[in-house]
């Protein structure tokens, strides 16, 4: 009897948590932590930086001048493109039909080149609007109307469907067109052609070795930057590693500091691309007005808004990380 009341009173043996539970557990609590610290070396490094504005205006002045002069002319060649109504306008083929062809003869050539793979566009000239048009443009319309014919074919201008950088494509559908028995003599400028292509990839490829060459100034303001602010903290550095401060923990308020620099230069960028935009728009409107034309200049889009932030940022992050990887080693506790 005593021994089944002791057996009743017995108290039963809680459950263990499962291994697997307790890992999860574990993980989300070092991960919490994880980013709790990132979150407040974040923002401690931004309230470092406030309390000597100074020196964090100057030293975002230089990487934002960097930044824009590279995105400027970006956005001046994007411009040019638009103002030139399209790089390859410059590119119409001229046909001059033989003397004599009937109109529904130009008609019936004129529905063949629409249907054309490489022709963007199609515009026919009967012999009475080209003379018409000769007469308006060449100043020459009394001495015209003396001459008892008509002395000038039909014409029919064709467009390119042109690919970028390959005037070649233009050469052979030139070719191709010289070849119909209707058409007496093909016209195209092909000099200008490739002028213009050789411009546009000068402008292009000098864009790139401009940002590359600015880029690298970038990293070197940084790099500097973070050096100073590394001697300025050694011996906090040297205090941290005696207690066991590992060198992730001493890198990370570099980085984020390197972080804001970057950002803070890409936001001056964008400001002084807008402001040059909106002092020029004027100017540019008055030119184009007086050639009988409209025209604004196009700002930083989105896309390129966002590229310019995210280029300031990264080349702050790695112009920090080669400053702070090179210049930690050299600090040890004596």
């Amino acid at each position: 009897m005593r021994r089944t009341r002791h057996a009743q009173h017995k108290p039963r043996s809680r459950p263990r948590p499962a291994r697997s539970e307790s890992r999860r557990v574990g993980l989300a609590g070092r991960l919490k932590t994880h980013l709790l610290r990132h979150a407040q070396v974040f923002f401690y490094t931004l309230g470092q930086l406030s309390r000597r504005p100074t020196s964090l205006l100057m030293t975002a002045a230089v990487i934002g001048i960097a930044l824009a002069l590279p995105t400027g002319l970006h956005v001046v060649l994007k411009n040019a493109q638009q103002l030139s109504g399209g790089w390859d306008e410059a590119s119409q083929i001229s046909l001059f039909l033989q003397r004599g062809t009937a109109d529904s003869q130009a008609r019936r050539l004129v529905s063949q080149l629409e249907e054309h793979p490489r022709i963007r566009r199609v515009h026919y000239l009967s012999p009475e609007e080209a003379l018409a048009e000769f007469q308006r443009l060449s100043g020459f319309g009394d001495a015209l109307d003396t001459l008892e014919e008509n002395p000038l074919p039909a014409v029919v201008v064709v467009q390119p469907r042109l690919q970028r950088n390959d005037p070649a494509t233009t050469e052979a559908l030139l070719d191709e067109l010289r070849e119909d028995p209707r058409v007496d003599l093909a016209r195209l400028d092909v000099q200008w052609v490739k002028r213009l292509y050789a411009i546009m990839d000068i402008l292009r490829q000098g864009v790139y070795v401009l940002a590359s060459l600015l880029a690298l100034a970038v990293l070197l303001v940084v790099g500097n930057t973070i050096r100073l602010a590394i001697q300025n903290r050694r011996d906090e550095i040297v205090i941290i590693k005696l207690i066991g401060g590992t060198d992730a923990f001493i890198r990370r308020p570099f980085l984020y500091t390197g972080f804001w620099y970057g950002l803070f230069g890409g936001i001056i960028a964008w400001l002084l691309v807008s402001i040059s935009l909106w002092i020029l728009n004027g100017p540019v409107q008055k030119l184009a007005a007086l050639y009988q034309n409209s025209f604004t200049l196009t700002g930083l889009n989105t896309q390129t808004t966002v590229g310019l932030l995210i280029s300031g940022i990264l080349l702050g992050l790695v112009g920090s990380w080669i400053a702070v990887g090179r210049h930690l080693r050299d600090i040890e506790p004596g």
